[in-house]
């Protein structure tokens, strides 16, 4: 098995773990601390396909400065080591992407029968996820966005840090609400920020498919 399936395979077995802790009502530091894990190994997996297809050759430090920062010489190694690695394992983005539905829809399912989450939230982000991964699965991939809308909304650094930073959020603070009595109407807050972005990203990534 790649490290990079390896890792999604992990997280998703983690996030059934963190799920399982949730009815427990565990230490919700803990089950934080594995929402948080999650997400970090979500971003770990990308660069494990990338590794082994530059051989070992590309450095942690150099694929987080250019990921981060933005590296021109780097982030054209990374290009040719991304185009490498979908070939040696065409299936990997989709394995990827099937690990990010998992995990999103155990937590989504988990906060909607916990009654923290209304019903319809959880069926529109399913009806955005199907339908645009099924456009973005007949293109090959959802990451290599053409037009300037799809790579500001989509592609960008900012964008997938403003992905992440409401979602680890929402579904940490779900937590608290849940195990420690928390206000949920600062959970409406955080999962509609969360979901706009969604429906943003979906938007960019119809957009792009169809430019």
């Amino acid at each position: 098995m790649r490290s990079a399936d390896a890792a999604t395979l992990s997280r998703v077995i983690l996030a059934i773990l963190v799920v399982y802790g949730i009815f427990l009502k565990l230490n919700p530091v803990l089950l934080i601390a594995g929402i948080v894990v999650e997400r970090i190994v979500d971003g770990l997996d990308g660069y494990f396909a990338i590794r082994e297809a530059s051989s070992g050759r590309l450095g942690f430090i150099s694929y987080v400065n250019a990921s981060i920062f933005g590296n021109p010489s780097v982030e054209k190694q990374i290009k040719n080591y991304k185009e490498a690695a979908k070939k040696a394992a065409p299936y990997g983005a989709r394995i990827d992407i099937a690990g990010d539905r998992a995990v999103e829809y155990m937590f989504w399912l988990t906060f909607t029968y916990l009654n923290l989450v209304p019903l319809w939230v959880f069926i529109l982000v399913i009806i955005r996820h199907t339908f645009v991964d099924a456009i973005m699965g007949a293109r090959g991939t959802s990451a290599q966005m053409k037009t300037k809308f799809g790579q500001m909304v989509y592609s960008s650094n900012f964008s997938r840090a403003m992905i992440n930073a409401p979602k680890t959020l929402a579904f940490s603070y779900l937590v608290l609400v849940y195990i420690l009595g928390w206000p949920l109407w600062i959970g409406y807050v955080l999962v509609a920020v969360f979901v706009i972005n969604i429906m943003l990203r979906g938007i960019a990534q119809i957009y792009d498919s169809f430019a």
